[in-house]
């Protein structure tokens, strides 16, 4: 080896030393005696003035706690390298499903490093494109981004929701597609919505500006629809529906596309929603209830002549497709079209006069063709364990699906529904040979002896000796399945030996409702115990060892973590925590967190439900007695209007404040980014730098990136 090398690989190997032996010194972060009383517990709350994240003293906290993080990271010696290595490798052109509106193709392309991909449109399939709507010309660092479309039904419009700074908080623009020009039509402050048009206009949700500077934490109340016609204010706009019994509900229209039906969705409440219908074909008629158990999910698709389709897990935990007539819609008179099955139906499409449903197989997914009137034709081939989404229109033969997988990039078929044939439309030129990886599925025993799925991909020549380093994803919550899906972030970490874990854990939604609820308030257990079981799994099966795991999950998945890590420190070598809900006593006070008590229930609602909580929330068990913790690396943004800041804030104070060992205990704070939709790409490639460095770093890696 040449000198110069000797030289550079031992002031490589004294940095890393340096940096592990280095102690941190955090912030002095001030504890305040604060408590509340819950049934005659009493509950110190020390940092509770952090909740408060738009003060300077809270501001100047951000700063240190930043400077401090940044500090530890500048000091990975492979950083840059990591850096420089996911940003070649996202350097590739990314282009989405095309779909039709009105005789002209769209579809959405990235050409590698572009923080928002761009809306295109052309005339024919093959034909050439042109720019509709390009979303990083809305700003200058790429943090406007869009957030939906909607093309209005007779072809006129096109509006478009952005999203600033990754806030849940909406904006609506209409563009005259003759002229490809703004109309002047602005909505602001819409929230979990989108633009449903009806005739020369839209119905949206929104709630009333909130207080200056309590923009991103204030409780959200009184969701309500207006109706917006191309040409008004928004002042002028006229309220649709309102509901001022349940403040704390949510409200969403939905115009069929015939604009012969009006749906109002109310959730928010319970497991599901209520179902409210208007027959627009009859001058003033009334709005009439048609499904109103809260438990139970019923989604309105489409209305085909005089028949409405409905997909919904009412008398059918793992979802069934059911129709009723317009003209008299309610529940009781549903007759199923598919039936349910033994595996979970996740999705329906209608194209080409034929229905498309895809099933959760194991949590893979897999596709079937059938007649409007229900019969099963045949099923789809796919290429191998993935990911499906199809597109198509009810009234053209035209039909289109993505596919991906762990090692199978996101590629577009075009696909012939009659002779049941697919072909490669569109292949992604990824730097990533993925022969050399393989994916496999096992099914290991929770506490209880519940068989949990979990995938694994890794390295073909991969060597089960005990000491392979593991990046263990999880979240296990609301009927969310985690599907298998293709991400360029993992490649650096797969190609230097390691493997990636995704562990579909009770609570989400890969075995219809019964899963779900099974990790659900007084079940939420299951879904920690499904976790650690799978890194017990990993290690009992010799892929690793407990000083090569690392954890990770985000919102509810950062809970899940932060929980992990308080019930056994000793599994874990790293845990990544991002964006979680930490502080389980409090999420109900802030922004919409009011609405997850179906899945976790409240601190205000029994003595018994306060224990529960109380006995797992990640801020409140925090260990103090010198049991030594994994390397902890939180992060969180400040315009995350989902789970505010303040989670992530207070339980960054407390395991500071603790006596958990010398690992580091770090918080990442996003500027000008929120939950994690719609961020750049230029932030993305910088964060995941961050995050598997970190991970690599504290997992004893050593890896190639050249």
């Amino acid at each position: 080896m040449k000198l110069t090398q000797l030289i550079l690989l031992g002031g490589i190997m004294i940095s890393a030393c340096s940096v592990k032996n280095e102690k941190i010194s955090y912030p002095d972060t001030k504890k305040e005696n604060i408590s509340d009383n819950y049934f005659g517990t009493e509950v110190a709350d020390p940092y509770r003035w952090l909740e408060d994240d738009t003060t300077q003293v809270v501001a100047k906290w951000v700063t240190a706690q930043n400077e401090i993080t940044q500090n530890y990271l500048n000091k990975i010696p492979f950083r840059d390298k990591l850096k420089q290595r996911l940003t070649d490798i996202v350097n590739y052109e990314k282009i989405g499903t095309p779909f039709k509106k009105h005789g002209k193709y769209y579809f959405f392309k990235n050409n590698g490093l572009q923080n928002q991909s761009v809306l295109y449109v052309k005339e024919t399939i093959d034909g050439e494109s042109s720019v509709l709507l390009d979303p990083n010309t809305l700003s200058s660092d790429g943090t406007v981004a869009l957030s939906g479309i909607s093309f209005s039904n007779n072809g006129k419009y096109l509006a478009y929701t952005i999203s600033r700074s990754g806030s849940d908080w909406r904006e609506i623009y209409v563009m005259d597609l003759s002229t490809l020009q703004l109309t002047g039509d602005h909505i602001e402050w819409a929230k979990f919505t989108g633009a449903s048009w009806f005739g020369d206009g839209f119905y949206y949700s929104a709630y009333d500006a909130p207080d200056k500077g309590k923009e991103f934490s204030n409780v959200n109340e009184n969701h309500k629809i207006y109706y917006h016609k191309i040409g008004d204010d928004q002042r002028s706009d006229k309220l649709a529906y309102q509901n001022t019994k349940y403040p704390k509900r949510f409200y969403t229209a939905s115009v069929s596309d015939d604009e012969t039906v009006l749906f109002i969705t109310e959730s928010g409440a319970g497991l599901g929603n209520r179902l409210f219908m208007q027959n627009l074909r009859k001058p003033n008629s009334p709005v009439i209830e048609i499904a109103s158990d809260y438990e139970y999910e019923y989604a309105p698709l489409d209305v085909i002549e005089n028949t409405i389709y409905f997909y919904t897990n009412y008398n059918a935990p793992k979802y069934r497709l059911a129709k009723a007539d317009v003209n008299s819609p309610e529940i009781e008179k549903w007759k199923d079209v598919v039936s349910e099955s033994e595996d979970v139906l996740s999705g329906v499409d209608f194209v080409a006069g034929k229905i498309i449903t895809v099933y959760d197989k194991d949590a893979s997914n897999h596709a079937y063709v059938y007649s409007l009137d229900g019969k099963m034709l045949h099923e789809v081939e796919l290429p191998t364990l993935g990911s499906v989404g199809f597109s198509g229109d009810k009234n053209d033969n035209e039909v289109f699906y993505s596919f991906s997988s762990f090692t199978f990039p996101s590629t577009i078929y075009k696909y012939d529904i009659g002779n049941n044939k697919s072909e490669r439309y569109i292949t992604p030129k990824v730097e990533f040979n993925s022969d050399d990886f393989i994916t496999e599925q096992v099914f290991y025993p929770s506490k209880d002896g519940t068989k949990i799925p979990m995938f694994l991909t890794y390295k073909k020549d991969l060597k089960r000796d005990g000491s392979n380093p593991v990046y263990l994803y999880g979240y296990g919550g609301f009927n969310v399945s985690l599907n298998p899906g293709f991400s360029t972030m993992r490649i650096p970490f797969l190609e230097n030996g390691g493997i990636y874990a995704q562990a579909n854990l009770r609570g989400g939604g890969e075995y219809g409702e019964a899963w779900h609820i099974a990790g659900t308030k007084m079940q939420k257990q299951n879904v920690f115990d499904d976790f650690i079981a799978a890194a017990e799994y990993l290690i009992k099966e010799n892929y690793t060892n407990n000083k090569k795991i690392a954890i990770a999950g985000g919102s509810n998945g950062g809970l899940l973590v932060g929980a992990c890590v308080n019930q056994r420190p000793d599994l874990f070598r790293v845990a990544l925590p991002q964006v979680g809900v930490m502080d389980m006593l409090r999420y109900h006070k802030f922004t919409i967190g009011w609405n997850w008590a179906s899945d976790y229930g409240t601190s205000a609602d029994s003595k018994e439900m306060f224990e529960y909580l109380y006995a797992y929330s990640p801020l409140h068990n925090i260990k103090n007695d010198g049991t030594p913790y994994p390397a902890i690396l939180i992060t969180t943004a400040d315009h995350d209007d989902r789970v505010v800041p303040a989670h992530s804030f207070k339980y960054a104070a407390a395991l500071q404040a603790a006596n958990t060992g010398d690992e580091p205990k770090l918080i990442r704070i996003e500027t000008k980014a929120g939950h994690g939709a719609g961020k750049p790409i230029s932030k993305t490639i910088q964060e995941q730098a961050d995050l598997y460095s970190f991970v690599m770093f504290n997992l004893g890696m050593k890896p190639k990136l050249e």
